[in-house]
Order: C-alpha cells, then sequence, then structure tokens
C-alpha cells in the first residue's frame, strides 16, 4: 500500500535520514521504533505532507503521495498533545473536520455518533476537554483520526502522555479499534514495549537508517544488528570469534551459540536474560559438569545484584573476564543473594551469533 524508496533528508551537516526505503501493507499495524533524534519523526512529518525528502520516493496505492499538498492526502496525523480545541465539547472536536470538508449535517451527526461509540465516549459527548481524563482525550483524539476514514493514520508516541497504567490499556484499546475500522496505522515511539505490543511488523531505527524490520517475535529473537541486540530489550552480549558450538571469547572460551555463521567470523554473542539457568554455588559441582553436557557451557561468576520485580528477579552477575555483569531473569523470588557463587548456563540455539 505504502512504498517509501530511498529516502534522503538533510538539516544542514545533520542527515536525519539516509537512504530509507519500507514498504507498508494494506491494513497493518506498522511501528517506527528507535531512540530520539533516529529520523522516525521526520519520516512521519514526510508522510503527513510537514516536510520534504531531499531524495527518494513515497507512493501510497502506486500515486506519488509527495505531489500531494498535506491537505489532500488520504492521511491523518494524531499528535503526541493531541491537540484538542478546549472551546468545543467532544462531539464537536470529532466533527470539526467533516464540517470543514462540507459534509452534510446526518452524515457528521452519524459518523460522529459511530466513532464515538467505537471509542466508548457516546455519554461524554457534551463534554469538554478539560473536564476528561488523559486516556478520555487520547480517545477523542483518535476518534477525531479516524472519523475522517483515512487511508493511513500516522501516530507519533500516541502514549507518553499516560501513565503506566492508562498506557496499557490504552495499547489494547488502540489495538482493538485499528482492527475494528482497518485503517493502516504507522506508529512513531522510542518505547520498545509499546511497539513490540501493538505493532504487526517494526522497524527499527538508528542515525537515520533502518537496522531491521521484522515482526516483534522475529525482531526480539534474532536480532540482525548490534544496535537491535543492545536496543530491543535487555541482552547480554559477548565479543569473540565464531567456532565450532558457538563463539569462541577470549578468557571466557567457547560460549553456545547457534552455528550459522563461517568459523573465524568476528561475532557477538546475543544471550537473552530469561534464557539463562543459574544455579548457586552448592550446586555448582554435580549440576554444571551436567550442564555442560547438556547445554554445551558454564561461566562461573559471583552474584553482585539482585533485584525483585514482583513476578521475575533479576540477578546481576559479575564474570571474571566479562567486562559488565550478565544479568539473569528468573521467574518469581530468587533465593540467590548477593555475594553467592553461582554458573550460568544456556542452550545451544538461546545463543544469537551477529556478524561485527
Amino acid at each position: 500500500m505504502l512504498k517509501i524508496n530511498g529516502v534522503s533528508r538533510r538539516f544542514g551537516d545533520v542527515t536525519a535520514l539516509s537512504e530509507v526505503s519500507l514498504e507498508i501493507r494494506q491494513g497493518e499495524f506498522f511501528a517506527l521504533l528507535g531512540p530520539s533524534g533516529c529520523g522516525k519523526t521526520t519520516l512521519l512529518r514526510i508522510l503527513a505532507g510537514f516536510e520534504f525528502p531531499d531524495e527518494g520516493s513515497v507512493t501510497l496505492d502506486g500515486e506519488n503521495l509527495l505531489s500531494q499538498p498535506a491537505h489532500r492526502r488520504p492521511i491523518n496525523l494524531m499528535f503526541q498533545s493531541y491537540a484538542l480545541f478546549p472551546h468545543m465539547t467532544v462531539a464537536k472536536n470529532i466533527a470539526y473536520g467533516l464540517e470543514r470538508e462540507k459534509v452534510s449535517r446526518s452524515e457528521v451527526r452519524r459518523r460522529v455518533e459511530e466513532v464515538l461509540e467505537k471509542v466508548g465516549l457516546s455519554a461524554m459527548a457534551g463534554r469538554r476537554p478539560h473536564q476528561l481524563s488523559g486516556g478520555q482525550r487520547q480517545r477523542v483524539a483518535l476518534a477525531r483520526a479516524i472519523v475522517k476514514r483515512p487511508r493511513l493514520l500516522l501516530l507519533d508516541e500516541p502514549l507518553s502522555a499516560l501513565d503506566k497504567k492508562v498506557r496499557a490499556e490504552m495499547q489494547l484499546e488502540l489495538k482493538r479499534l485499528q482492527n475494528e475500522v482497518g485503517i493502516t496505522f504507522v506508529v512513531v515511539t522510542h518505547d520498545q514495549e509499546e511497539a513490540m505490543s501493538l505493532a504487526d511488523r517494526i522497524a527499527v531505527f538508528s542515525a537515520g537508517r533502518v537496522e531491521q524490520v521484522d515482526a516483534p517475535v522475529e525482531l526480539y529473537e534474532r536480532p540482525a544488528t548490534r544496535f537491535v541486540a543492545d536496543f530491543v530489550g535487555a541482552n547480554n552480549l559477548f565479543e569473540g570469534q565464531v567456532a565450532a558450538g558457538g563463539l569462541a571469547a577470549d578468557g571466557l572460551g567457547v560460549l553456545p551459540g547457534a552455528p550459522d555463521l563461517p568459523a573465524g567470523t568476528p561475532a557477538l554473542l546475543a544471550v537473552r536474560p530469561e534464557r539463562i539457568r543459574l544455579i548457586e554455588a552448592t550446586e555448582v559441582t554435580d549440576e554444571a559438569e551436567q550442564l555442560k553436557v547438556v547445554d554445551g557451557g558454564v561461566l562461573r561468576g559471583e552474584a553482585v545484584d539482585v533485584s525483585f520485580y514482583g513476578g521475575i528477579s533479576h540477578v546481576s552477575v559479575r564474570v571474571e573476564g566479562h567486562p559488565v555483569p550478565v544479568l539473569v531473569a528468573t521467574q518469581g523470588a530468587t533465593k540467590v543473594r548477593a555475594g553467592s557463587s553461582v554458573a550460568l548456563s544456556w542452550a545451544e540455539p538461546d545463543g544469537v551469533l551477529i556478524p561485527q
């Protein structure tokens, strides 16, 4: 549906976007994920018509989108601040765009009532924005954006102004609404959890370039670059060279990893904290030997910090020869205490090798 091909945008000496190419499908929930200043909002503004690229093309349904002025594009943008009119009621805010397009009164009323019901605000049609909660204002902004039935809806950090609990509720609401109305959504966010929970596919940006485009599970399980491995969720990274059975890391021996790169290739080994098995010193003697056979390798170290997060515990382990502590995530409360000697192990498929 939407094809972005070789788009670049520079501001003086700063390159905001460098040869970005993406394809977004009809009815897809697509996320642009990355840290502040990586170019994702610049791309959103190009799609909306507020910026123009120095190079490249953008087509929507095969037609040149860049030749159309912003107000003629079948696209709506939902702002981070919501930008509601404070002197208008909820219903009037939603109806504003339709009224500007000279849609008949009966059609405006019908479509406003329909979208109010979809977002669960029918009882609040007569209220003004200051009488609503943050989550309700967000729904009004969303209703105003979808009432015009755009081909494409752009959302710029749509949930950043909400507290954690409301944000989780609105993530579910956004996904439900997107499925219901069938509009293609493109959301810009720096929040990995938000992107992972909402999107069908995610494009990870870094310094104006696309690092990887994939479904959330693939992106998490098989990061293609060091940046993606480090940015999307917590990860333990080891440097070395590909060897039989995994990665040969200086001072650590051969660490288990899926052998899908040629031997001798300089690489990183990425292991998610929840994939690592941890055993205390009292159990190490017998079980560590067993783990070597089952999982292909063991690291030994000292627990330096233990944090409990309700359903999960994080244990930081100092391993001699590795510059940073290894992070381990275990279900529930752990018996391991700071200062304990521990052994770490993981299965070969859980170690992802990334070429340097």
